[in-house]
């Protein structure tokens, strides 16, 4: 009898994001974040697909980044409907046999059949559904002794090891439009649960404004597998100047916006990064000035961190009766780079002590910020 609960999931295999310039991901991943490239693309494969791939790793964080090089290939088709951005979620999975059957049962409409690579006695399987996002695909991965990346790459580096902590990808965050058919879709076909909701606009706290932002967040989960997905759409009354909606545009339809990597210790970590040239999101004192009476309200006796430094470094706090979170957003690529193309997507630092929620109490002070560098870049909403 079958000891699988749902699909199987073992976590997280990979990401796979399509770049506009690998060296200058490269630079980022390695030199940035102290990530390993451990794999990259034999000139076969290359030859084969019309792609260029290198894949950085980081505790079990593992992010295959594709440059295009020929018109031709998956990667530049993704690239003629987005900008750079992530393009597949892969999966691994228990039983690749007992996922796709699952799947099939509740109508995924799958992508290729099921493909099968022995090497040296390790076999590796895998295949890959369509989403309800436009062109990101989910992939299904099942590893038997196989220990290299993937067929057609060959191994740089074992990886791991990070000096900043990195463990694991927390969860994705993605932006559609509008949330039934998304949630639905990861209920009935991913099979997975509601974990979270929140539901915000600006009108509510401030009557009087003529303009603002507002979204819907529903979070589902696989409790197997412990993968999360936050999902938002945006909200009424001001649905064309929500930050989600502003997502979609400069994505070109729904993607995944950012994906949260876990940390062991993110306040020793902060400032060394921003000495490495990573840019976070400004948070204003004022969200500080606040921020313990609200904790407090939320049911957290105190925390371990002095106020006043995560004001210093920009870290959120939020948390409930179970303990809290820290958390800090990296500035959106767009910005980063100062370069519309590459793409409205970004990266959370996360350290959970002890809460397992999205900190919605941080939710509105990183929807702002978010709106302060759209404006900032000169994206100036409806009605301003």
């Amino acid at each position: 009898m079958s000891q699988i609960k749902n699909l199987g999931i073992l976590g997280y295999d990979s990401l796979r994001f399509v770049t506009l310039d690998l060296g200058r991901s490269r630079n980022f991943y390695i030199e940035s974040l102290d990530f390993k490239m451990t794999a990259r693309s034999t000139s076969e494969w290359e030859e084969k697909t019309g792609d260029k791939a290198e894949v950085y790793q980081a505790g079990d964080i593992r992010i295959e980044i594709v440059e295009p090089q020929n018109d031709d290939s998956w990667g530049a088709y993704h690239r003629r409907f987005h900008p750079a951005g992530i393009g597949k979620v892969n999966f691994l999975v228990k039983d690749l046999d007992e996922a796709w059957n699952r799947l099939e049962e509740r109508g995924a409409t799958f992508i290729d059949e099921i493909k099968t690579v022995e090497e040296d006695g390790a076999t590796y399987r895998t295949f890959e559904i369509a989403s309800p996002m436009g062109n990101l695909n989910y992939g299904f991965v099942e590893r038997n002794g196989y220990e290299r990346y993937a067929p057609g790459f060959e191994t740089v580096d074992t990886g791991g090891d990070n000096k900043f902590g990195f463990t694991h990808i927390d969860h994705l965050t993605s932006n559609v439009r509008t949330l039934k058919p998304l949630v639905d879709w990861f209920r009935d076909v991913l099979g997975m649960e509601q974990f979270w909701d929140i539901a915000f606009h600006t009108s509510d706290i401030d009557p009087e404004r003529k303009t603002g932002s507002g979204l819907k967040s529903i979070v589902m989960w696989d409790p197997e597998g412990n993968v999360k997905f936050a999902n938002n759409e945006p909200q009424r009354p001001f649905f064309h100047d929500s930050q989600i909606q502003k997502y979609v545009e400069d994505f070109g339809g729904g993607g995944v916006q950012h994906a949260a990597f876990a940390m062991g210790d993110i306040m020793a970590s902060v400032a060394e990064l921003e000495e490495r040239g990573v840019k976070f999101l400004h948070t204003p004192q004022t969200y500080y000035d606040t921020a313990l009476g609200r904790l407090a309200e939320q049911g957290v006796d105190g925390i371990d961190e002095d106020i006043d430094a995560l004001a210093e470094l920009g870290i959120l706090v939020d948390g409930s009766e179970d303990g809290y979170l820290l958390q800090i957003f990296m500035e959106e690529a767009a910005l980063y780079y100062d370069q519309p193309e590459a793409g409205p997507f970004f990266i959370e630092l996360i350290q959970r002590k002890g809460d397992e929620g999205f900190g919605g109490g941080n939710f509105r002070a990183l929807f702002e910020a978010i709106e302060r560098d759209q404006k900032s870049r000169g994206i100036v909403q409806q009605g301003d």
